[in-house]
């Protein structure tokens, strides 16, 4: 009865994944670091099929995150990870979702990290825990996304252990984020095509009277989500994909 109903529960998913590929990928361990972003990420790649992942993020739920994060007014006060876990085991009872209210530091980070086949670096840029972390991945030899909201847009940029790593950006956690929206930008203007919305939504945040964290939208969160998972899919069943300094970007928004 258990097989029908794993069966059944992605059954629409035919077509699109062989049938091995979905038994591939309900073994593939991912590691979520930061679960804010991540909460979304986490959502949509457990509903196409990944059954194994690790939740580590030590902030509680704050209303402001409530506008792009995937918790509930009832969850304000309430650690990200334990409640994330909750929704992903509502979603599917049978799924191997472990949580860990902490922060990721010099001392345990190695302790996670190992045993992983991919690892989504969502941590914040407060320090140089994110640089810390893609060192250590890169010496398992794991993969890592890099996932950022750009409000109607959603990025990726994956760090392969061969490649280069993020830090040829900037060495330095502040500004990190808007460091690597701005090497977007850069990036489309050099090849003729400039996101000037995207620009102009910089200049605008560096502008502010006070330092507030970068604006961002529901938008970019679920279209973050469906990049990170087809790249989570690509990498579990051996498909090239792009990498560091090599990005993804998908927007809505009307360049004209």
């Amino acid at each position: 009865m258990k097989n029908l109903y794993m069966k059944e529960r992605y059954s629409r998913n035919r077509i699109y994944i062989k049938n091995n590929e979905q038994a591939t990928i309900k073994g593939f361990r991912i590691l979520l670091a930061g679960a804010g972003i991540g909460s979304v990420i986490a959502e949509c790649a457990l509903r196409m099929g990944f059954e194994n992942i690790a939740i580590i993020d030590g902030d509680d739920v704050e209303i402001s995150n409530l506008n792009r994060q995937n918790y509930k007014q009832d969850d304000v006060g309430h650690s990200k990870a334990e409640k994330l876990k909750k929704r992903l085991l509502e979603i599917n009872p049978d799924a191997n979702i472990t949580a860990y209210h902490l922060f990721l530091d010099e001392h345990n980070m190695k302790d996670f990290i190992v045993g992983n086949n991919v690892a989504i670096n969502a941590l914040d840029f407060k320090n140089q825990a994110p640089f810390l972390f893609d060192s250590v991945c890169k010496d398992n030899l794991i993969p890592v996304l890099h996932p950022y909201n750009i409000g109607w847009a959603g990025m990726v940029t994956v760090v392969m252990p061969g490649g280069p790593q993020i830090n040829i950006i900037s060495k330095t956690a502040d500004g990190f984020e808007v460091s690597m929206i701005e090497y977007v930008t850069q990036y489309f203007r050099f090849w003729g095509q400039p996101k000037e919305w995207i620009e102009d939504i910089v200049r605008v945040y560096k502008n502010e009277d006070k330092k507030l964290p970068p604006p961002q939208l529901s938008v970019a969160s679920e279209i973050v989500a469906g990049l990170a998972t087809n790249i989570l899919f690509n990498l579990a069943i051996g498909k090239t994909i792009k990498w560091f300094p090599e990005f993804y970007l998908s927007s809505i928004y009307n360049d004209n």
